[in-house]
Protein backbone atom coordinates (compact mmCIF):
# COMPACT_ATOMS: atom_id res chain seq x y z
CA UNK A 1 0.00 0.00 0.00
CA UNK A 2 2.38 2.46 0.91
CA UNK A 3 4.22 1.84 -2.62
CA UNK A 4 0.73 2.65 -4.03
CA UNK A 5 0.75 5.90 -2.68
CA UNK A 6 4.17 6.78 -3.10
CA UNK A 7 3.58 6.29 -6.79
CA UNK A 8 0.22 8.07 -6.91
CA UNK A 9 1.93 11.23 -4.79
CA UNK A 10 4.52 10.97 -7.37
CA UNK A 11 2.30 10.98 -10.27
CA UNK A 12 0.31 14.21 -8.59
CA UNK A 13 4.18 16.09 -8.80
CA UNK A 14 4.49 15.42 -11.90
CA UNK A 15 1.06 16.10 -13.27
CA UNK A 16 1.11 19.35 -11.35
CA UNK A 17 4.49 20.67 -12.61
CA UNK A 18 3.21 20.02 -16.03
CA UNK A 19 0.03 22.27 -15.46
CA UNK A 20 2.62 24.73 -13.58
CA UNK A 21 4.69 24.87 -16.86
CA UNK A 22 1.88 24.79 -19.20
CA UNK A 23 0.23 27.52 -17.58
CA UNK A 24 3.76 29.67 -16.52
CA UNK A 25 5.51 28.87 -19.26
CA UNK A 26 3.46 31.46 -22.27
CA UNK A 27 5.02 34.16 -19.43
CA UNK A 28 8.36 33.80 -20.92
CA UNK A 29 7.22 34.26 -24.48
CA UNK A 30 5.60 37.42 -23.82
CA UNK A 31 7.32 41.21 -24.53
CA UNK A 32 7.02 42.69 -21.37
CA UNK A 33 8.99 45.59 -22.59
CA UNK A 34 5.89 46.27 -25.04
CA UNK A 35 7.75 47.25 -27.75
CA UNK A 36 4.70 47.37 -30.20
CA UNK A 37 3.08 49.82 -27.63
CA UNK A 38 5.98 52.28 -27.46
CA UNK A 39 6.05 52.08 -31.24
CA UNK A 40 2.39 53.23 -31.57
CA UNK A 41 2.53 55.60 -29.57
CA UNK A 42 5.57 57.61 -31.37
CA UNK A 43 2.83 57.25 -33.95
CA UNK A 44 2.11 60.78 -35.46
CA UNK A 45 -1.70 61.89 -34.98
CA UNK A 46 -3.71 60.82 -38.32
CA UNK A 47 -4.05 65.23 -38.32
CA UNK A 48 -0.18 65.65 -37.75
CA UNK A 49 0.53 62.74 -40.80
CA UNK A 50 1.58 64.40 -44.08
CA UNK A 51 0.90 61.05 -46.93
CA UNK A 52 0.23 57.60 -46.40
CA UNK A 53 0.86 55.08 -43.17
CA UNK A 54 0.60 54.51 -40.15
CA UNK A 55 -0.85 56.80 -37.24
CA UNK A 56 -2.79 57.24 -33.95
CA UNK A 57 -6.70 57.79 -34.19
CA UNK A 58 -7.76 59.44 -30.64
CA UNK A 59 -11.61 58.43 -30.72
CA UNK A 60 -14.25 57.45 -28.51
CA UNK A 61 -12.13 57.92 -25.42
CA UNK A 62 -9.45 55.40 -26.42
CA UNK A 63 -6.41 55.86 -28.97
CA UNK A 64 -6.59 53.91 -32.25
CA UNK A 65 -3.50 52.21 -34.31
CA UNK A 66 -4.30 52.80 -37.93
CA UNK A 67 -3.07 52.57 -41.17
CA UNK A 68 -4.48 55.32 -43.25
CA UNK A 69 -4.36 55.88 -47.61
CA UNK A 70 -4.89 58.63 -49.95
CA UNK A 71 -6.45 60.52 -47.26
CA UNK A 72 -5.59 63.92 -49.77
CA UNK A 73 -7.46 61.90 -52.44
CA UNK A 74 -11.10 63.83 -53.68
CA UNK A 75 -13.10 60.58 -53.89
CA UNK A 76 -15.38 58.58 -51.43
CA UNK A 77 -14.35 57.43 -47.83
CA UNK A 78 -13.58 54.00 -47.10
CA UNK A 79 -13.54 51.98 -43.64
CA UNK A 80 -11.86 48.76 -43.03
CA UNK A 81 -12.82 46.23 -40.24
CA UNK A 82 -10.47 43.62 -39.25
CA UNK A 83 -11.26 40.12 -37.83
CA UNK A 84 -9.72 37.77 -34.83
CA UNK A 85 -6.80 37.16 -34.93
CA UNK A 86 -5.75 39.90 -37.10
CA UNK A 87 -5.14 43.76 -37.42
CA UNK A 88 -5.25 46.00 -40.22
CA UNK A 89 -2.45 44.71 -41.70
CA UNK A 90 -5.06 42.38 -43.39
CA UNK A 91 -6.08 44.65 -45.22
CA UNK A 92 -2.87 46.56 -47.27
CA UNK A 93 -3.48 45.38 -50.50
CA UNK A 94 -6.78 46.12 -50.35
CA UNK A 95 -5.66 49.84 -48.91
CA UNK A 96 -3.09 50.45 -51.20
CA UNK A 97 -5.64 49.63 -54.26
CA UNK A 98 -8.50 51.57 -53.52
CA UNK A 99 -6.02 54.43 -52.64
CA UNK A 100 -4.91 54.20 -55.81
CA UNK A 101 -8.72 54.60 -57.70
CA UNK A 102 -9.01 57.89 -55.50
CA UNK A 103 -10.26 56.40 -52.46
CA UNK A 104 -9.70 58.01 -48.57
CA UNK A 105 -8.99 55.08 -46.65
CA UNK A 106 -9.03 53.82 -43.25
CA UNK A 107 -8.22 50.47 -41.68
CA UNK A 108 -7.74 50.64 -37.85
CA UNK A 109 -6.53 48.14 -35.06
CA UNK A 110 -9.99 47.85 -33.22
CA UNK A 111 -10.78 47.58 -29.46
CA UNK A 112 -8.40 45.16 -27.53
CA UNK A 113 -6.08 45.05 -31.00
CA UNK A 114 -4.53 48.78 -30.42
CA UNK A 115 -2.44 49.37 -27.40
CA UNK A 116 -4.38 52.82 -26.28
CA UNK A 117 -8.01 50.57 -26.41
CA UNK A 118 -7.43 47.94 -24.43
CA UNK A 119 -9.56 47.80 -21.45
CA UNK A 120 -9.83 44.94 -18.36
CA UNK A 121 -13.13 45.08 -18.43
CA UNK A 122 -14.89 42.50 -20.81
CA UNK A 123 -18.01 44.52 -20.96
CA UNK A 124 -16.40 47.35 -22.60
CA UNK A 125 -15.97 44.96 -25.64
CA UNK A 126 -19.45 44.79 -26.20
CA UNK A 127 -20.53 45.10 -30.07
CA UNK A 128 -22.70 48.76 -29.23
CA UNK A 129 -19.28 49.60 -28.03
CA UNK A 130 -17.43 48.18 -31.01
CA UNK A 131 -20.00 49.98 -33.60
CA UNK A 132 -19.27 53.39 -31.58
CA UNK A 133 -15.87 53.12 -32.33
CA UNK A 134 -16.58 52.63 -36.08
CA UNK A 135 -18.59 55.86 -36.24
CA UNK A 136 -15.72 57.80 -33.83
CA UNK A 137 -13.55 57.09 -35.87
CA UNK A 138 -14.98 58.02 -39.09
CA UNK A 139 -15.34 61.40 -37.31
CA UNK A 140 -11.92 61.88 -36.27
CA UNK A 141 -10.85 60.94 -39.83
CA UNK A 142 -13.34 63.99 -41.20
CA UNK A 143 -15.68 61.08 -42.72
CA UNK A 144 -19.25 61.90 -42.70
CA UNK A 145 -20.65 59.47 -45.20
CA UNK A 146 -18.16 56.14 -46.06
CA UNK A 147 -18.19 53.09 -47.86
CA UNK A 148 -17.83 49.93 -45.21
CA UNK A 149 -16.19 46.84 -45.68
CA UNK A 150 -15.37 44.02 -42.67
CA UNK A 151 -14.14 40.49 -42.00
CA UNK A 152 -15.07 38.17 -39.47
CA UNK A 153 -15.98 40.07 -36.54
CA UNK A 154 -15.48 43.14 -38.30
CA UNK A 155 -18.65 41.74 -40.03
CA UNK A 156 -20.57 41.45 -37.28
CA UNK A 157 -19.44 45.10 -36.24
CA UNK A 158 -20.00 46.22 -39.66
CA UNK A 159 -23.75 44.47 -40.52
CA UNK A 160 -24.72 46.62 -36.94
CA UNK A 161 -23.12 49.63 -38.47
CA UNK A 162 -25.05 49.46 -41.55
CA UNK A 163 -28.27 48.43 -39.94
CA UNK A 164 -28.54 50.84 -37.50
CA UNK A 165 -26.75 53.92 -39.09
CA UNK A 166 -27.37 53.47 -42.41
CA UNK A 167 -27.69 57.39 -43.02
CA UNK A 168 -23.65 56.90 -42.62
CA UNK A 169 -22.49 54.48 -45.00
CA UNK A 170 -23.20 54.44 -48.33
CA UNK A 171 -21.98 50.44 -49.25
CA UNK A 172 -21.50 47.69 -47.25
CA UNK A 173 -19.08 44.90 -48.14
CA UNK A 174 -19.14 41.66 -45.92
CA UNK A 175 -16.36 38.88 -46.05
CA UNK A 176 -16.74 35.59 -44.55
CA UNK A 177 -19.66 36.11 -41.82
CA UNK A 178 -23.07 36.27 -43.00
CA UNK A 179 -25.96 38.77 -41.32
CA UNK A 180 -26.46 37.97 -37.47
CA UNK A 181 -30.13 37.90 -38.00
CA UNK A 182 -29.54 34.55 -40.67
CA UNK A 183 -27.48 32.94 -38.70
CA UNK A 184 -29.62 32.63 -35.67
CA UNK A 185 -27.24 32.70 -32.59
CA UNK A 186 -29.44 32.13 -29.72
CA UNK A 187 -27.32 30.81 -26.75
CA UNK A 188 -23.94 29.35 -25.78
CA UNK A 189 -25.74 25.71 -26.66
CA UNK A 190 -26.16 26.87 -30.28
CA UNK A 191 -22.81 28.11 -31.13
CA UNK A 192 -20.18 26.20 -32.06
CA UNK A 193 -17.47 24.56 -29.45
CA UNK A 194 -14.49 27.10 -30.56
CA UNK A 195 -16.82 30.21 -30.24
CA UNK A 196 -17.43 28.69 -26.46
CA UNK A 197 -14.10 27.73 -26.09
CA UNK A 198 -12.97 30.99 -26.53
CA UNK A 199 -15.77 32.72 -23.91
CA UNK A 200 -13.85 30.70 -21.28
CA UNK A 201 -11.37 32.37 -18.91
CA UNK A 202 -7.50 31.97 -19.37
CA UNK A 203 -6.85 29.07 -21.05
CA UNK A 204 -7.56 30.24 -24.70
CA UNK A 205 -4.49 32.91 -24.03
CA UNK A 206 -2.81 30.38 -23.09
CA UNK A 207 -2.89 28.36 -26.33
CA UNK A 208 -2.40 30.81 -28.53
CA UNK A 209 0.21 32.41 -26.61
CA UNK A 210 2.44 29.14 -26.80
CA UNK A 211 1.52 29.19 -30.39
CA UNK A 212 3.03 32.29 -30.94
CA UNK A 213 6.12 30.49 -31.98
CA UNK A 214 4.80 29.40 -35.61
CA UNK A 215 4.21 33.29 -36.84
CA UNK A 216 7.71 32.98 -37.00
CA UNK A 217 7.35 31.77 -40.53
CA UNK A 218 4.09 33.44 -41.49
CA UNK A 219 4.15 31.96 -44.97
CA UNK A 220 3.01 28.69 -43.65
CA UNK A 221 -0.40 30.40 -42.83
CA UNK A 222 -0.68 32.24 -46.04
CA UNK A 223 0.88 35.45 -44.72
CA UNK A 224 2.92 38.26 -46.10
CA UNK A 225 6.05 38.99 -43.98
CA UNK A 226 4.71 42.01 -42.91
CA UNK A 227 1.71 40.36 -41.47
CA UNK A 228 3.43 37.71 -39.49
CA UNK A 229 5.55 40.13 -37.73
CA UNK A 230 3.09 42.91 -36.94
CA UNK A 231 1.03 39.74 -35.69
CA UNK A 232 4.06 38.51 -33.49
CA UNK A 233 4.57 41.97 -32.37
CA UNK A 234 1.09 42.35 -31.39
CA UNK A 235 0.00 39.56 -29.62
CA UNK A 236 3.40 38.95 -27.77
CA UNK A 237 2.50 41.75 -25.45
CA UNK A 238 0.50 40.66 -21.94
CA UNK A 239 -2.71 41.27 -22.33
CA UNK A 240 -3.25 41.98 -26.38
CA UNK A 241 -5.22 38.15 -26.75
CA UNK A 242 -7.19 38.86 -23.51
CA UNK A 243 -8.62 41.90 -25.57
CA UNK A 244 -9.15 40.53 -28.44
CA UNK A 245 -10.90 37.09 -26.85
CA UNK A 246 -12.93 39.27 -25.11
CA UNK A 247 -14.90 39.95 -28.08
CA UNK A 248 -16.43 37.10 -27.59
CA UNK A 249 -16.85 36.41 -24.11
CA UNK A 250 -18.90 40.13 -24.40
CA UNK A 251 -21.07 38.75 -27.27
CA UNK A 252 -24.63 39.11 -26.87
CA UNK A 253 -25.85 36.54 -29.24
CA UNK A 254 -29.09 38.74 -29.53
CA UNK A 255 -26.94 41.63 -30.55
CA UNK A 256 -28.58 43.63 -33.52
CA UNK A 257 -30.54 46.81 -33.30
CA UNK A 258 -32.56 47.58 -29.95
CA UNK A 259 -35.65 45.11 -29.52
CA UNK A 260 -34.01 42.73 -32.18
CA UNK A 261 -35.44 44.48 -34.90
CA UNK A 262 -33.19 44.53 -38.30
CA UNK A 263 -34.36 46.98 -40.65
CA UNK A 264 -33.64 45.77 -44.40
CA UNK A 265 -30.21 47.24 -45.40
CA UNK A 266 -31.11 49.35 -48.58
CA UNK A 267 -27.39 50.46 -49.69
CA UNK A 268 -25.86 48.31 -51.75
CA UNK A 269 -24.23 44.90 -49.97
CA UNK A 270 -21.61 42.31 -51.61
CA UNK A 271 -21.23 39.29 -49.34
CA UNK A 272 -18.71 37.03 -50.38
CA UNK A 273 -17.39 33.68 -48.94
CA UNK A 274 -14.97 30.97 -49.49
CA UNK A 275 -16.19 27.28 -50.48
CA UNK A 276 -14.57 26.04 -47.08
CA UNK A 277 -16.64 28.53 -44.85
CA UNK A 278 -18.21 27.40 -41.94
CA UNK A 279 -20.42 29.58 -41.06
CA UNK A 280 -22.06 29.73 -44.55
CA UNK A 281 -24.59 27.47 -46.24
CA UNK A 282 -27.59 28.07 -49.04
CA UNK A 283 -29.84 27.73 -45.86
CA UNK A 284 -28.17 31.04 -43.80
CA UNK A 285 -27.51 32.54 -47.56
CA UNK A 286 -31.95 32.09 -47.90
CA UNK A 287 -32.50 33.75 -44.49
CA UNK A 288 -30.16 36.98 -45.45
CA UNK A 289 -31.67 37.64 -49.04
CA UNK A 290 -35.00 39.34 -47.65
CA UNK A 291 -32.79 41.44 -45.49
CA UNK A 292 -31.13 43.07 -47.90
CA UNK A 293 -33.13 45.42 -50.08
CA UNK A 294 -30.45 47.41 -51.68
CA UNK A 295 -28.82 46.09 -54.96
CA UNK A 296 -27.48 42.73 -53.82
CA UNK A 297 -24.28 40.24 -55.04
CA UNK A 298 -23.33 37.12 -53.69
CA UNK A 299 -20.00 36.08 -54.81
CA UNK A 300 -18.80 32.67 -53.65
CA UNK A 301 -14.89 31.61 -54.24
CA UNK A 302 -12.59 29.29 -53.80
CA UNK A 303 -10.63 29.75 -50.41
CA UNK A 304 -11.38 28.99 -46.95
CA UNK A 305 -12.02 31.63 -44.04
CA UNK A 306 -9.50 33.77 -44.59
CA UNK A 307 -10.44 35.24 -47.99
CA UNK A 308 -7.75 37.95 -48.61
CA UNK A 309 -4.59 36.11 -47.53
CA UNK A 310 -5.71 33.11 -49.65
CA UNK A 311 -7.10 34.63 -53.10
CA UNK A 312 -5.44 38.88 -52.24
CA UNK A 313 -6.56 39.63 -56.03
CA UNK A 314 -9.37 38.04 -56.24
CA UNK A 315 -10.71 39.66 -53.33
CA UNK A 316 -9.44 42.98 -53.98
CA UNK A 317 -11.13 42.68 -57.46
CA UNK A 318 -14.63 41.81 -56.18
CA UNK A 319 -14.58 45.00 -53.45
CA UNK A 320 -13.23 47.51 -56.04
CA UNK A 321 -15.84 46.34 -58.43
CA UNK A 322 -18.28 46.40 -55.69
CA UNK A 323 -17.40 49.97 -54.73
CA UNK A 324 -16.93 51.17 -58.58
CA UNK A 325 -20.90 49.73 -59.03
CA UNK A 326 -22.12 51.91 -56.61
CA UNK A 327 -21.42 55.13 -58.28
CA UNK A 328 -23.16 54.58 -61.70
Amino acid sequence: MRVVLWILAAIGVLVSSAALVFASGPLFLLDWDRSHTARTNALPLISELDGDGLVRIQAAGSVFRARVAGLRNSGPALILLHGFPETSAMWSPLLDAAASQGYRVVAFDQRGYSPGARSDDVSTYAVPALVEDVLAVADAAGFERFHLVGHDWGCVVGWVVASRHADRVVSWAALSIPHPAALRLVSDGTTPAYVRFFRTPWLPETLLTWGLSILGDGANLGMSPEQSQEYLAVFSEPGAFTGALNWYRALDPSVGPAGGDWPALEMPVLFLWGTGEFWVDDEVRARQRPLIRGRYRELEIEAGHFLIEEQEQQVVNAVLGHLQAVAL
